[in-house]
């Protein structure tokens, strides 16, 4: 359960989440998004309750990747991102000019072109994640969630979708996105917030919350945290358990 919270998500910033499972660390994206709605408090978005917003216009305006999306059966690529559109049609005009031209930049942005013919259940996981967020794209918002993004993909991959979230950042986009990996989290952030128990422990530059005790406080994992050498950003290394 999440209660008491109180969080404001910088604009045009990379922010990520952190936290142990089953803190609400998913479930504060999701009233992000307006796909739960909070049983007290408001989630404002540009300086208005989202829930004076109609449906459309706040999927105009935040663009959502779930933890397991599930596409239909048999779907292509294409079709899938072209899904991203539906908040900027309407029943008198379907699709448009625009909406193809959208739909090919997500495509050339997430690196999908090639698959944009091939059936979305013949793709690997990694090609899979990257044609998802290719859909998300395609819905033209400033504000982007990512719940988990990395989740079953390997090392390689998850590196992969963690570059084009810095990449959406780098061009304007406010990015938001819940991470399990501290390391991940501290590289890629420039703003990060700490949660356990369904409230907000601390939040800030990688640098200023990701410390060993917030770490033993929050995960109860004692470690050293110490400079990146590729990046310089914090670095957590976990203290070695004897029996």
């Amino acid at each position: 359960m999440v209660s008491a919270l109180d969080v404001d998500v910088p604009d045009g910033e990379l922010t990520v989440i952190v936290g142990p499972n089953a803190c609400g660390k998913s479930t504060l994206l999701k009233a992000f998004a307006r796909t739960l709605t909070p049983s007290a408090g408001t989630v404002f978005l540009d300086g208005a309750p989202i829930t004076s917003y109609r449906p459309k216009a706040v999927a105009r305006r935040v663009g959502m990747l779930p933890q397991t999306p599930i596409a239909p059966e048999g779907i292509t690529v294409r079709d899938l991102v072209s899904r991203g559109r539906f908040p900027h049609q309407d029943l008198l005009h379907p699709s448009s000019g625009s909406d193809r031209i959208a739909v090919q930049a997500a495509l050339e942005q997430t690196d999908t072109v090639s698959l944009a013919d091939r059936s979305v259940g013949e793709l690997s996981g990694g090609q899979r994640q990257r044609v998802w967020i290719a859909m998300v794209l395609a819905q033209e918002t400033d504000i982007v969630l990512l719940d988990e993004p990395t989740t079953f993909l390997d090392i390689a991959h998850q590196y992969d979708v963690l570059e084009l979230a810095s990449a959406l950042h780098a061009s304007g986009r406010t990015v938001v996105a819940v991470l399990h990996d501290l390391n991940q989290a501290a590289r890629y952030a420039t703003h990060l917030v700490a949660m356990r128990d369904g409230a907000i422990v601390a939040q800030g530059t990688p640098a200023s919350v990701l410390t060993s005790q917030l770490v033993e406080d929050v995960f109860g994992l004692p470690c050293v945290v110490v400079p990146d050498p590729e990046t310089g950003t914090p670095l957590v290394v976990p203290r070695r358990r004897t029996a």
